[in-house]
């Protein structure tokens, strides 16, 4: 009873505008990010069930390769008696941030935009839609474009010697590889996400398409540290695509509030222009 009425006393305490004080954003920040932890630790053990079929997945490059060129060019190895079960913990989370990504991925929208209306959780329930699709296809992107990248990245090994790759690194730019896929193809939802909650404008997009295609093509060449061009463009040319779709979406959006609300077609006069009024 003592609960329920606390409950109670905390909606009615709750701004209707979805107002909160650093103490309130701390506590939801610390709310929503321990139910992110827990949702990948519970995506987690799906991981550890399956560590020798993804172990086998993720090596499967490498073998492909070796099998090429009729040589053990490159073998994956673990240099000390933690490294096995170290791998194990590594691959098994990575698993659960894939398998959570519908949690953490709202918790992240739901932290963004607080308070959420009635129309502002439809806008919600859009970008769970869209987001978990796209970050799934960016993650199987990056893992059907890392042959290439490998290969690219073992074509300087001369004939006459080998690789010994450890595994822990090994795995660590496999995963960093294809997590930086999906998460770049989750650029364009939270554009769009934040144009629908009228914090973000497209005008305001469009005038920083210079500067972000240019961060794009950065961020492409960190996470994909291989010599050829390709494996950046397999990347940053989705990413350069995504951002200008989500800036369409943005003005038809734009479009729509403006017809809804006439004081928002005013929104956009230059400031020594004169408005209807």
């Amino acid at each position: 009873m003592a609960r329920d009425g606390i409950r109670r006393r905390l909606r009615k305490e709750r701004d209707p505008e979805g107002r909160m004080s650093l103490g309130d954003h701390l506590r939801e920040l610390r709310r929503r990010t321990l139910i992110s932890i827990a949702a990948i630790l519970a995506g987690a053990i799906v991981g550890w069930w399956k560590y020798n079929d993804l172990f086998k997945a993720v090596t499967k490059p490498i073998q492909e390769i070796a099998g090429k060129r009729g040589q053990a060019i490159a073998t994956i190895t673990f240099p000390d008696l933690t490294g096995s079960f170290s791998l194990l913990i590594t691959v098994g989370l990575f698993t659960g941030l894939i398998i959570a990504s519908p949690v953490w991925l709202f918790q992240i929208w739901a932290f963004i935009v607080p308070g959420l209306s009635r129309k502002e959780k439809r806008t919600a329930i859009f970008f769970l839609g869209a987001a978990v699709p796209l970050f799934l296809v960016g993650c199987v992107c990056g893992y059907l474009t890392l042959p290439r990248a490998a290969e690219a990245l073992l074509s300087f090994t001369p004939d006459t010697a080998s690789n010994i790759l450890p595994a822990n690194e090994y795995f660590d730019f496999v995963l960093r590889f294809i997590l930086a896929f999906g998460l770049a193809f989750l650029l364009p939802v939270f554009l769009v996400g934040l144009n629908a909650a009228g914090i973000l404008p497209a005008r305001i997009l469009l005038k920083a398409w210079r500067p972000a295609v240019f961060l794009i093509f950065l961020f492409a060449a960190i996470m994909t540290p291989t010599p050829d061009a390709w494996t950046m463009l397999a990347l940053a040319g989705p990413m350069v695509a995504l951002f200008f779709a989500a800036v369409g979406i943005g003005f038809l959006l734009d479009r729509r509030r403006a017809k809804r609300s006439p004081t928002a077609q005013w929104a956009d006069l230059a400031d020594d222009q004169a408005s209807p009024l």
